[in-house]
């Protein structure tokens, strides 16, 4: 990325109040973005409350239960994305080393009587009122801004046209820390979203491919140290073996992937209707309403309602990646390439498990599973984005 153009900007206190009334931030705002984000939370709220309806050992006899909380969830996210834009990611870039440092501290408080397991990952602290928070969320998001920050410092002064190896060190430094925390719960499905969060803010920054290279051989060499040392727990072996071999333990391990690509592929072309489908009303599929909704929409919905999810995802991604296009300071596209590698890898994953052509690792699917941390991150990282679209020069 040598030669890369940069604009300087003055410092601002937040995106509000900066523009006339004939360039407002809501005439700013990437409205096919946040459309489909809404959209897609419209359509997890159903799929939530298909899955858990009938499940009373879930819902304590409520069968709103779960559709109440995942609308609540979502509530407070696009609250979180409307304070983000309100900040605004520059003013956020100067708050990112106390960021940072809550959320190590986070994710390490996991690690002591706090912490919590939930399916077999210790990733969880638990709250008063029955809520739990899951702080490896929140730290892809300052991986994100961490990286982000270290990265574009001199490149967006104009120093250097980008970054050089001790500063590329340094970001994968901050990096390296929360993962190898979450590495120790052990939560792998976080941090394969880290990995890969990594990687694409290496490649947006324009950093030397001998960094990507070299990550790439370390990270292959680490995963086969780890399988020979046995530093894996032992139902994370059993996924993957699950993953490698679909029939060895069809009753077993690899129950969840069988019962899920049934669901899937019983809703043909336009699904059994909405509430009607045999696998998620007869209760088949575990983990419906968080890593395995997908299934509700592939049997109830069918391939073009299933599909609908996929377009969805899809224009999301190719708005952050216009957005990381347009702007014109190496930080906001950094943020925006994290946002996007975060959102591709964790969709594909998790639709992936479903489909059984990737290893179940324990990831919801944007903005649709139920769950309160994923969807907080996940909102906060939409505001970003349009933080970067709203703030960018009127003549991008």
């Amino acid at each position: 990325m040598a030669g890369f153009s940069v604009q300087r900007y003055a410092p601002e206190r937040s995106a509000w109040g900066r523009f006339t009334a004939r360039d407002s931030v809501v005439r700013r705002l990437d409205w096919p973005l946040l459309g489909s984000a809404v959209a897609l939370s419209l359509i997890g709220s159903i799929l939530v409350y298909s899955a858990t309806r009938g499940r009373d050992s879930l819902t304590h006899g409520d069968p709103y239960f779960f559709l109440f909380r995942h609308a609540l969830n979502t509530g407070i996210g696009f609250a979180l994305m409307v304070g983000t834009i309100w900040l605004g990611h520059r003013t956020l870039r100067g708050a990112v080393p106390v960021l940072y440092g809550l959320s190590v501290l986070l994710v390490m408080a996991v690690l002591t009587p706090l912490g919590a397991t939930v399916n077999g990952a210790h990733a969880w602290i638990l709250l008063p009122g029955g809520f739990s928070l899951q702080p490896s969320e929140f730290t892809k998001i300052t991986i994100i801004l961490g990286m982000a920050m270290l990265l574009a410092a001199r490149v967006d002064a104009g120093d250097q046209p980008h970054p050089d190896h001790r500063t590329v060190a340094k970001a994968l430094g901050l990096a390296a820390v929360p993962m190898i925390v979450v590495m120790g719960m052990p939560d792998l499905g976080s941090v394969m979203v880290m990995v890969v969060i990594v990687l694409g803010v290496l490649l947006a920054s324009g950093a030397s491919n001998r960094w990507i290279f070299g990550l790439l051989g370390a990270g292959t060499a680490g995963a086969v140290a780890i399988w020979q040392l046995g530093l894996l727990d032992d139902y994370q072996i059993a996924r993957f073996a699950a993953f490698a071999n679909p029939a060895l333990d069809p009753a077993g391990v690899g129950y969840n992937t069988n019962q899920a690509r049934i669901a899937i592929g019983s809703g043909g072309p336009f699904g059994t209707g909405l509430f009607h489908g045999t696998q998620t009303t007869g209760q088949f599929v575990p983990e419906q309403q968080t890593d395995f909704v997908f299934t509700v929409a592939g049997e109830e919905l069918g391939f073009f309602g299933a599909g609908l999810i996929l377009v969805l995802l899809g224009i999301i991604l190719w708005r952050a990646c216009r957005i990381a296009r347009e702007t014109t300071e190496l930080y906001g596209t950094i943020v925006a390439a994290g946002i996007i590698a975060w959102f591709a890898f964790q969709a594909f994953e998790n639709i992936g498990m479903t489909l059984g052509i990737m290893p179940v690792a324990g990831l919801p699917l944007p903005f649709v599973s139920y769950g309160g941390s994923s969807m907080f991150a996940i909102w906060v990282a939409i505001g970003l984005l349009q933080s970067i679209r709203v703030q960018r020069p009127i003549t991008a």
